[in-house]
């Protein structure tokens, strides 16, 4: 029997790895990992949870709407090349006009109409798509969440959170993955993660990947009206066509897909519907009414209880409730001052450890305001920051502004005043109180809690 040529052993053991590595067709950047307190089908139910919010949120194109049903099949197809997790899928078209799509934890994925009448080819529309699906894969909502989450638990309003599910801890946090959630909007490390292995996922479907790129820098050119919408939510990276064609130089050279009819009949149908603007979807959610607080008196009595904690005291008035125990971070507040799970009046005291133990209190104090920020986008701080001595112990104090949880007659957002003071601790950590109340209200509460700081004592 004559020996087999060179040639043919190459070509079998071509073969060979074909069948041995189904990975040859996945997309070549491979997801991240990172801290997740959500397990799959935790993050499947929040997202359909938040998808069925959105839907009736926002103005959609029904399914049976042929440009709908082109986008699913689109995203199919797409979906079908995402490494990872199997996630269920799904695709859904807005009929707004700006330029935008997200992506919500499990699936659930929206496309702007605007964005199907902004794409000059199917690559484009196709690079928005799997952009989106690979935040999916990347599992960005959740871990952005997971990590607010573990910043936040020591400020939980109701206590007792540990050993429920994260989709518990997150409910009982008042925190969602709704339409203008924080975790909804990416990190630029988490976009340039997502255009790398769209890019992947896009070759894999036989596109372009330059395509995806490309049409990023197009619309951030352009500017108008239309685009802004789209970076807040996915800001530029910086260099993002540059490493996108890097990558897509690295994978073999093959014969892309050219624009199908099914995407040249929904641009002629596009071309003549006139979507909503962001501003017009917005007058019509405005009826949802206002965000007054639970009810009942948020005025201090002028009788005063004291709350002696494991870590220190303090005295609050006699008619506000203290929420969490001996060992946990507390709330005090009055029984009219939490709203939407989140504390309206009232004040936190909670402990803090930083990053660097050793890094000192200005440092610390800092860390933890960015760590607060987190929670509430909008909070900014109001001048410097101060010294503040109180019982002997050296503090700092800052003021922030940021968004309320109370609304005004008409509906409309309010600002809420933050006076922060940090203690030191021995081990490095930090003792906080946080003192709450809608702007307009600070002034009268003021002395109230100066008297509940000139309480307060470490232990």
């Amino acid at each position: 029997m004559k020996p087999r040529s060179l040639g043919v052993r190459l070509i079998a053991l071509a073969l060979t790895l074909c069948l041995t590595a189904p990975g040859w067709l996945a997309a070549r950047v491979q997801p991240s990992h990172g801290f997740n307190m959500f397990s799959a089908q935790e993050e499947a139910q929040a997202g359909q949870q938040a998808a069925q919010q959105a839907q009736k949120q926002l103005p959609m194109l029904p399914d049976s709407n042929p440009v709908t049903k082109y986008v699913q099949s689109l995203g199919a197809q797409l979906a079908a090349y995402a490494p990872g997790e199997k996630w269920p899928y799904s695709f859904h078209v807005v009929n707004q006009k700006e330029i935008n799509a997200f992506a919500l934890p499990g699936g659930p994925l929206f496309v702007n109409l605007g964005t199907i009448q902004a794409a000059d080819n199917e690559a484009e529309l196709a690079g928005v798509i799997a952009h989106e699906i690979s935040h999916v894969v990347q599992r960005h909502g959740t871990r952005a969440a997971s990590k607010q989450m573990a910043a936040q638990l020591p400020l939980a309003v109701l206590g007792g959170l540990m050993g429920r599910g994260a989709l518990s801890q997150m409910a009982q946090l008042g925190l969602s993955f709704g339409i203008g959630s924080y975790f909804l909007k990416n990190s630029r490390q988490a976009e340039k993660e997502a255009d790398l292995l769209g890019a992947g996922i896009m070759y894999d479907a036989g596109y372009d990947p330059r395509q995806m790129a490309s049409f990023f820098r197009k619309i951030q050119a352009e500017g108008g009206a239309r685009a802004p919408e789209f970076f807040s939510d996915h800001p530029d990276p910086g260099n993002r066509f540059e490493y996108v064609s890097r990558e897509a130089n690295t994978l073999p050279a093959k014969r892309y897909r050219a624009d199908s009819g099914d995407f040249q009949s929904v641009k002629n149908v596009v071309a003549g519907m006139k979507p909503l603007t962001a501003q017009q979807i917005a007058a019509q959610q405005k009826t949802q009414g206002t965000g007054e607080a639970t009810g009942g008196n948020v005025t201090p009595s002028a009788s005063w209880k004291t709350l002696e904690h494991d870590v220190f005291r303090i005295s609050y008035p006699e008619n506000w409730r203290v929420y969490g125990d001996q060992t946990s971070a507390v709330t005090i507040a009055p029984e009219g001052g939490i709203s939407q799970n989140a504390v309206a009046y009232g004040a936190i005291v909670s402990v803090y450890q930083p990053e660097n133990a050793g890094a000192g209190l200005d440092t610390n104090t800092h860390e933890l305001i960015a760590t607060l920020k987190q929670s509430n986008p909008d909070l900014r701080q109001i001048g410097r920051d101060e010294d503040i001595r109180v019982n002997g112990v050296l503090g700092k104090s800052t003021d922030l502004i940021g968004s309320s949880p109370i609304k005004d007659a008409q509906g409309s957002a309010t600002h809420e005043r933050d006076w922060l003071v940090t203690f030191p601790r021995r081990d490095g950590s930090l003792l906080y109180v946080v003192f709450i109340s809608p702007d307009r209200d600070f002034g009268q509460l003021r002395p109230t809690f100066e008297q509940m700081l000139k309480s307060m004592r470490a232990k």
